[in-house]
């Protein structure tokens, strides 16, 4: 039985590495605070916190229409309330600690 051809045997060119970028594309630092790049982080942590208070409204509501009780319903609601207060907790720690490490004019790892 023939065996089939490989991959290597196909192309003559050498594989090139596509999950890392040029090192001189690598950001090594973080952006001076008060920048514009600094706030529109900021604009989108607020709408991401946003959005996930809507879907905890949302997904309750959707579950008692398809026909959940609305103990499961709550239960739903009380577990994605739980993990949004958590993220948001995270998050805004997150910034916090970026901005005190770009005010110390320390580099980001």
């Amino acid at each position: 039985m023939p065996v089939p051809p490989t991959a290597t045997a196909r192309s003559s060119a050498a594989p090139t590495p596509t999950l890392a970028a040029p090192p001189a594309h690598r950001r090594t630092d973080a952006p001076p605070p008060g920048t514009a790049v600094e706030k529109k982080g900021e604009q989108a942590a607020d709408g991401l916190v946003r959005w996930a208070a809507f879907c905890c409204v949302l997904v309750p509501v959707v579950l008692v229409v398809y026909g959940t009780s609305l103990a499961g319903a709550a239960g739903a609601a009380l577990g994605l309330v739980s993990v949004t207060a958590a993220c948001r907790l995270l998050l805004r720690r997150s910034e916090r600690g970026l901005r005190a490490e770009t005010a110390r004019g320390g580099r980001r790892h």
